[in-house]
C-alpha cells in the first residue's frame, strides 16, 4: 500500500514539473500544500554531469523517494528559472484511499475470523471435540464408581484424528487394567487356598512336633528304666530291712529312723524328678535360675546307664552362675539340655588317651534388640561330622548307628528353643586333625541363645 501512495505522489510531481513553473523561482507550498517547489544544488544531487546536460537539453527529471511530510517526487532542470529544481507532491486523496482499504481489509478480515470461529463453534468443535471429550470423561466417571459397561468409549464418539488415537490408547489401557485385575483376584483366590492349606499342614506339623518331643521322653525315660532300676535298687533294700525288723516286733533305733527318713526322701526326689521329666504341662514361662536347669538335666542323664558307661572317664563341669535368671520354661529346658549334654556324652564314648570332658558355661551378651544369654554345651570329643551341619536338626538323623539314636533330641531341642525365641548353634572347636585333646580347645560345642526378656 505504501508503494502505491509513493507513486502517486511521484506521478503527481512528475505532472507538475511538467506543466511548468513561475519564472521567478519562488517555492510553493507549506506543509499542508499538495506539492512543494524548491531549488536544489545540481552537485548535491550525485548525478553524472553528462546525466546533468542531458536533464538541461531536454528538459528531463529524475525520480526521488519518498521523504519528510511530502510523498515521492522529481528534480529536472527549469530553463525560466534557470536551475534545477525539486518538486514533491503530497496527495491527500490518495492517503485516504489507502487508510480505507486498510479498513476495510482489517474489517474483512475480522468478519472472516468471526465466520470461522462461529462455524468452528457451530459445526466442527461440537462433533470433533467437545462431544469425544464428553464421551470421555463420561467413560472415566464410569471406570471410577467401577461400571464396565459404560467404561469403554464407545466407537461412535471417538474421531479418526490425534483426540481420536488418545482415546483408543485409553480403552486399550482401561482394557489391559481389567486384565490385570481378573489375574490378580485369580492369583489371590489362589494365594488364598495355599494359605488355607498351609494353614492346615502348620497344624499338622506342630502337631507331629508335639509328638516328636513326646516321643524323645519316652525314648529318654526308656533310656533311663535301667539307671532308675539301680538307683532305687539301694535305697530299697535298706527300706525292706527296716521294715522287715519292724515285722519283728524289733523298735528302730534313732540313727534307723533318720537312715529311714533319707532313704525315703531320696526315693521322692527320684520319682518327683522322672514325674517332672514325663508329665507334659501347659508351657509357661517363669523367671528361672538356669544353673538349676542344668544340674536336673545332668542328674536325668546320670540315671541313663546307656549313655554313661560303667567305667567311662567323664569330668562334667557345670560353670553356670547361679545369678543368670531367664525367663522361661524350666521342664522344657531341662529336656533340651538333656539332649545336648546326653550327644555330648556319647562323642566322649571312644576317648583312649584322655578323659572326657564336658563344660556348660553361660555368657550374658547386650545386643540392639535386647539382654541375651548364651548357654554353650562343649565337649572335647571328635567334633560333629561336617557332611552333617546342613541336617542336623532334622528329626530322624543320627550319628549314633546304634540302639541308642533316636534322631529326634536335636530336632526336639532347636523346635523348643525356637518357641523361646532363640536358636540353637552348632560348631567344631577343634584344636587339631586327630579329634579331641585333654583341654576344652576341640570337640563340639552347641550354642544356646534365648532371650533374656520373651517378646510378645
Amino acid at each position: 500500500m505504501g508503494k502505491m501512495v509513493d507513486g502517486a505522489e511521484q506521478d503527481l510531481a512528475e505532472r507538475i514539473f511538467h506543466a511548468g513553473l513561475n519564472g521567478d523561482g519562488t517555492v510553493f507550498g507549506d506543509t499542508e500544500d499538495r506539492y512543494q517547489i524548491k531549488s536544489v544544488d545540481p552537485d548535491a544531487l550525485g548525478v553524472p554531469e553528462s546525466e546533468l546536460e542531458a536533464l538541461r537539453s531536454t528538459r528531463g527529471s529524475v525520480v526521488l523517494r519518498a521523504g519528510g511530510q511530502f510523498g515521492g517526487g522529481v528534480v529536472g532542470f527549469d530553463p525560466g528559472l534557470g536551475q534545477f529544481v525539486e518538486v514533491r507532491a503530497r496527495s491527500i486523496r490518495a492517503r485516504q484511499m489507502v487508510r480505507m482499504i486498510y479498513g476495510l481489509l482489517i474489517v474483512t478480515l475480522l468478519a472472516g475470523y468471526a465466520l470461522v470461529a462461529v462455524a468452528l463453534e457451530l459445526f466442527v468443535l461440537p462433533q470433533h471435540v467437545y462431544q469425544p471429550i464428553r464421551a470421555m470423561l463420561d467413560a472415566d466417571d464410569a471406570a471410577r464408581s467401577s461400571d464396565s459397561d459404560r467404561e469403554i468409549i464407545p466407537s461412535r464418539f471417538i474421531p479418526a484424528d490425534e483426540l481420536g488415537e488418545i482415546m483408543h490408547s485409553r480403552n486399550e489401557t482401561v482394557r489391559a487394567l481389567r486384565e490385570h485385575e481378573q489375574e490378580l483376584e485369580s492369583t489371590l483366590a489362589r494365594l488364598e487356598t495355599v494359605a488355607i492349606d498351609l494353614h492346615t499342614k502348620n497344624r499338622l506339623l506342630e502337631t507331629a512336633r508335639k509328638n516328636l518331643e513326646g516321643a524323645d521322653r519316652l525314648a529318654t525315660m526308656g533310656m533311663m528304666s535301667a539307671g532308675i532300676a539301680h538307683e532305687l535298687n539301694t535305697p530299697l533294700a535298706v527300706v525292706k530291712g527296716l521294715v522287715s525288723k519292724l515285722d519283728n516286733g524289733d523298735p528302730l533305733s534313732e540313727p534307723e529312723i533318720a537312715l529311714l527318713s533319707r532313704v525315703v526322701g531320696r526315693i521322692e526326689k527320684l520319682s518327683e524328678g522322672l514325674l517332672d521329666f514325663a508329665r507334659v504341662r501347659t508351657p509357661s514361662l517363669r523367671s528361672t535360675h538356669i544353673r538349676n536347669v542344668i544340674e536336673d538335666a545332668w542328674t536325668l542323664i546320670k540315671l541313663d546307664r546307656q549313655s554313661v558307661l560303667p567305667g567311662q572317664r567323664l569330668d562334667f563341669e557345670n560353670q553356670v552362675s547361679s545369678e543368670l535368671v531367664v525367663a522361661c520354661d524350666p521342664d522344657r529346658l531341662v529336656q533340651v539340655f538333656v539332649n545336648l549334654i546326653r550327644n555330648a556324652v556319647h562323642a566322649l564314648r571312644d576317648l583312649k588317651d584322655h578323659e572326657g570332658a564336658i563344660r556348660v558355661s553361660a555368657l550374658q551378651e547386650a545386643r540392639s534388640d535386647g539382654d541375651w544369654l548364651v548357654i554353650s554345651v562343649q565337649d572335647n570329643g571328635s567334633g560333629i561330622d561336617p557332611s552333617m551341619i546342613d541336617t542336623l536338626f532334622e528329626p530322624f538323623v543320627s550319628s549314633r548307628m546304634d540302639a541308642n539314636g533316636t534322631g529326634l533330641g536335636l530336632a526336639v531341642a532347636e523346635g523348643i528353643v525356637r518357641e523361646h525365641g532363640g536358636m540353637v548353634v552348632p560348631s567344631n572347636v577343634r584344636s587339631n586333625e586327630n579329634g579331641g585333646c585333654s583341654s576344652m580347645g576341640g570337640g563340639a560345642k552347641f550354642d544356646v541363645h534365648l532371650p533374656m526378656t520373651k517378646s510378645d
